[in-house]
Parts: C-alpha cells; structure tokens; sequence
C-alpha cells in the first residue's frame, strides 16, 4: 500500500471507518441505496443517480418514484415524449438537461447493449452525462462489484479527517481535490472492504454531523482521530 498520499496508517483508517460505520447504521439510506436495496436494477440505480445530481434526496425521490411508477425500462422511457419526461423529474435541479440525458442514454442501450446496462466502468463512463461517480455507484449498487463512488461528501470528509491530502499545503485554506482525483488515491491507500461502503457511510456523516459549514464536531466518534483539515468553526 502506497502511503505517500495519506496523513494516517491504514490501521488508522481502518480504525475511523468502523467507528462510523458502527454509528451511521442507524441513520437514513441514501437515496440510491434505498432503491438498490428494495429493486436491486442497475437501470433504476442509473437513472435514479442521473436525477440526483446537484439535486437533494427528497427531490429526487419524487422525480424517480413518478417516474419509476411510470416506466422501468429503457424501451418504456423511450416512449415517453420529451416534454413529459420533463414533466415527470420536474423537481430535480436541470430537469431539461437530466431528460435529454436520460432519453439518450436509454437509446443508447437500446442500440448497443440490448437494454441491459453493461457492468464495466470504462464502457458506462463512455454514455453522456455518466462520469465516474455515477458510474462508481452503478458498478457496486447494481452489481456489487468492487469501486469507490466518491461525492461531495466522500471528497470532503476523506479530506477533513486526514486520509486523502488536500491541494495548497502552504495556504491555510483547503482546496478539494476533484472527485475523480481522490478516487484514485483511495483506490491506492483504502483497504477494499471500506470500498463499496465508504460511499454511505460519509453520505450519512456528511448529512447528519460532518457538514460541510460548522460541523458538529461535539457529536463526533472520531474526534480526536480526525485531523479538521479545514475546519474554521465548529458546533
């Protein structure tokens, strides 16, 4: 394992990630998580990852569940006019944009992959509007196979506590890496079975105590393990 990245041992991570993992059980799924966990679809798991980007669960869980209740298929959401799929997911942030998204996605597995969506990351992350976060998401939620789904939180939180580095090391403020950069170092430095649940795991965290503004550190497990790389204020 390669530890130039990380400011603590893997014994260390190992350590902070079963601790929140022991104490995030018990607060809400995120909302991909729960759709895997009632219909465990890998086209469901797509779409419902394409409405929530940029878009809070509660909003995209109206969108897919008017959808979902409508069409469940590419072939069925390819019958529904553009203008009506707009309609459907009104409630996500960049509902033109997501549908137009969603309908060429849909053709695009219609035409090449019968229908099915392909369980290989560089061939998901080769259909428009699907990088590798969601594709991430796809990969171990529809098909449990091995990837690290990293979203704002997961890219902030590894970065607060200590476990991926932060840009700037002589500036005073943080600045995040982009996703898709922290991915790759996490893949390099994490122990695999933190791969598939660090992702719900600092979602929950994320939500509830490590907030992006004055987190709640009073209410942290991990307090004195976590570095508060960027922390100014905190409750």
């Amino acid at each position: 394992m390669n530890l130039k990245y990380s400011s603590l041992s893997p014994e260390k991570i190992d350590i902070i990630l079963t601790r929140l993992s022991q104490v995030t059980k018990e607060l809400k799924d995120p909302l991909v998580t729960s759709i895997s966990k009632t219909r465990k679809d890998p086209f469901l798991i797509l779409i419902a990852t394409i409405l929530s980007l940029r878009t809070k669960d509660e909003l995209t869980h109206k969108a897919s569940q008017l959808l979902f209740t409508r069409a469940d298929t590419p072939a069925k959401i390819l019958a529904i006019p553009l203008v009506e799929l707009e309609q459907l997911i009104f409630s996500v942030g960049f509902y033109r944009q997501k549908a137009k998204t969603i309908h060429e996605i849909c053709k695009k597995l219609i035409k090449e992959y019968n229908g099915k969506v392909p369980d290989s990351l560089d061939e998901l992350t080769n259909f428009k509007g699907v990088g590798r976060k969601t594709a991430n998401l796809v990969i171990t939620k529809g098909f449990d196979k091995p990837g690290i789904c990293v979203d704002v939180h997961v890219a902030r939180i590894t970065q607060r506590i200590g476990i991926v580095p932060i840009k700037g090391e002589n500036d005073n403020k943080p600045v995040f890496h982009d996703a898709d950069r922290v991915e790759m170092i996490l893949r390099e430095i994490l122990p695999k079975k933190w791969w598939i649940p660090i992702n719900d795991i600092l979602v929950r965290w994320g939500q509830n105590i490590c907030t992006p503004i004055s987190p709640r550190c009073s209410q942290c497990v991990i307090y004195d393990s976590c570095l508060k790389i960027g922390v100014q204020k905190h409750r």
